[in-house]
């Protein structure tokens, strides 16, 4: 039954998070809000969403250890898993706002998360608000003087009438609450049945879960021949889910780290794997990602798996 609940729940909030992006996206053209003002807040918000209302939850609920497993494990996933099939798959080419801009942020925001929560095992409502006002600078900076670098965000969604907008905003509410409750009652409950912690399940199944989506848009991509995902995109999802999914988090309510496995393991995977794609973009051909650097990211995730679940 508790397997039941954590598929169930996840289908509910892949489902939800689609309907609420629908809804958010059209709603934002219909308010004449530039679709490079879209692309980087109201479709990254709602595509995080999932992970957000989770993480929420779980630290309401007294299970910290969910709400930052699940992060971390998303973000190890995004590059590890997502952007390694992805390039096996079919090679890219990188922009070089790469490394002007996604891989430093990704960087920065990791080192902060760590540096937050390595020493006293907490993330405090004020370290909250320090992870969500960077994302904001962040952001303004992005749009005032780096749009090249999120053209790649942009949507190109057709506007809804207004009863369609209403009814997935509702649609997607409700499932986000409904996937929410089912995943985290799963999630607890295979913890205590198979006698693992919390932690595990967050970093493995429920953030593989919570990853699907991207998996899902970057293998349809591939097959239709087109770039609807790009590292670009894997890198920004990241950036939010720590700046705007934990920082939001922690300002509702401080996350205590109870399981150390994710200091001592998990954050050091997250850091690593973050680190390695710099190196991989740039050799043996500059700017470029194949399906060489697709088995070692992929290699690298299958042994963070491994270790977590020693």
């Amino acid at each position: 039954m508790n397997f039941l609940f954590v598929v169930l729940g996840l289908f509910l909030l892949v489902l939800g998070g689609n309907w609420l992006l629908k809804a958010a996206v059209s709603l934002s053209i219909k308010l004449n809000i530039p679709k490079i003002v879209i692309g980087m807040t109201v479709v990254s918000l709602a595509t995080s969403a999932p992970e957000l209302i989770v993480s929420v939850k779980s630290a309401l609920d007294g299970f910290p250890d969910l709400a930052m497993g699940n992060v971390i494990g998303s973000n190890v996933a995004n590059l590890g898993m997502v952007l390694a099939i992805t390039i096996i798959l079919s090679s890219i080419d990188v922009e070089k706002s790469f490394y002007k801009t996604g891989w430093p942020v990704v960087m920065l925001a990791s080192l902060m998360l760590f540096g937050f929560v390595f020493f006293d095992h907490v993330l405090e409502r004020y370290e909250g608000i320090i992870l969500f006002s960077f994302l904001v600078v962040f952001l303004i900076y992005l749009l005032r003087f780096q749009k090249p670098a999120v053209l790649a965000e942009e949507t190109d969604q057709e506007e809804l009438p207004l009863y369609k907008v209403m009814l997935f905003l509702s649609l997607g509410g409700v499932a986000l609450w409904g996937g929410s409750e089912l995943l985290i009652e799963g999630a607890v409950g295979m913890a205590e049945f198979y006698g693992v912690s919390r932690r595990i399940i967050a970093v493995t199944v429920v953030s593989i879960g919570t990853s699907v989506p991207e998996l899902a848009a970057s293998v349809i991509a591939v097959i239709k021949k087109e770039k609807a995902i790009s590292l670009g995109n894997l890198l920004g999802s990241n950036v939010f889910n720590i700046l705007a999914v934990l920082g939001i988090t922690a300002m509702i309510a401080p996350i205590h780290v109870n399981d150390t496995g994710l200091l001592t393991n998990d954050m050091y995977w997250m850091l690593g794997i973050s680190f390695v794609v710099l190196p991989l973009v740039f050799f043996p051909k500059g700017l470029r990602l194949g399906w060489r650097d697709g088995l070692v990211l992929l290699g690298g995730y299958a042994a963070f798996v491994w270790t977590t679940l020693q």
